[in-house]
């Protein structure tokens, strides 16, 4: 179980859940049963395990040639191929039989979802901004909670969508500042190939300011939030700071403490703040 846990990176599962948490608080227009808040959870636990494992097996020849990842559990035989399939095809059929669960309409849209999360393992193939495709897929997140509340698409939904797409597709950037000189090898595509570091670092720190523009923009449309929502941007907004304090052009040492300790608090902060502006102040 350890192995398959860290094959999907399921502790990173902490970037995506209380996003999607609090688009559910924000875009609930009446209080949702336990049982379709489960089924929600559901889906998108189920929908993150089908794309990180589709990522481990589209990806097994590199990660076998890259130094970063030689003891992932797929390159050190900890997980097999065959395995890997496995959980493709359980996973899958979990996700698309919650969001039958669910409703019909997000039953019909579940392919859509599926499709984006085979692609997206694809992209460094054929463009260098792999991290947009990655972006969509987070853009999306919202879209799908809406879906499944309201069976319904509605501007908040697109807003905070927009800001969790930003947001991500600016950290895999940074992530990607580890592998930039594989990827030039291989033929492979990301920003950090495309533009150099500097012009990576560029890039994320624009994405990330949209994320707060966004996220700005969200507390002005939402009739649910308050001024309390908008010091909590403010506390985002000087963690996004310290992420890019932490990587300069010369030292990258400080990449994994950037991506997975800084976007952590940055995730569990937003919940934290939504959570207690919609339904305590």
């Amino acid at each position: 179980m350890r192995d398959y846990l860290e094959l999907v990176k399921f502790q990173h599962t902490v970037f995506a859940l209380p996003f999607a948490l609090a688009s559910l608080i924000i875009l609930a227009r009446e209080i949702p049963s336990l049982w379709k808040i489960l089924w929600i959870i559901v889906a998108l636990v189920s929908a993150r395990t089908l794309g990180m494992a589709l990522n481990r097996l589209v990806d097994e020849p590199f990660d076998r040639e890259n130094p970063r990842t030689k003891d992932w559990p797929h390159v050190s035989g900890k997980v097999s191929r065959e395995e890997i399939k496995k959980l493709i095809l359980l996973s899958g059929a979990v996700f698309v039989f919650s969001t039958l669960m669910i409703n019909v309409l997000a039953f019909l849209l579940s392919p859509v979802v599926i499709a984006l999360l085979w692609l997206y393992p694809y992209s460094k193939r054929f463009t260098n901004y792999p991290h947009l495709f990655l972006g969509l897929v987070y853009f999306l997140i919202p879209i799908a909670v809406d879906v499944a509340l309201n069976e319904d698409i509605s501007l908040e939904a697109v807003i905070l969508g927009l800001a969790m797409g930003t947001w991500v597709a600016g950290f895999d950037i940074l992530y990607a500042l580890q592998d930039k000189d594989f990827d030039e090898a291989q033929g492979l595509g990301s920003a950090v190939v495309r533009l150099g570091v500097e012009g990576a670092l560029k890039l994320s720190k624009i994405l990330h300011t949209g994320t707060l523009i966004f996220l700005i923009l969200l507390g002005v449309v939402s009739e649910k939030l308050s001024l309390f929502y908008f010091l909590g941007t403010l506390a985002l907004a000087t963690f996004l700071y310290y992420e890019h304090s932490l990587i300069k052009p010369w030292d990258l040492s400080k990449v994994n403490k950037a991506f997975f300790t800084v976007n952590g608090y940055v995730s569990v902060v937003f919940f934290l703040v939504v959570f207690l502006d919609a339904t305590l102040l």
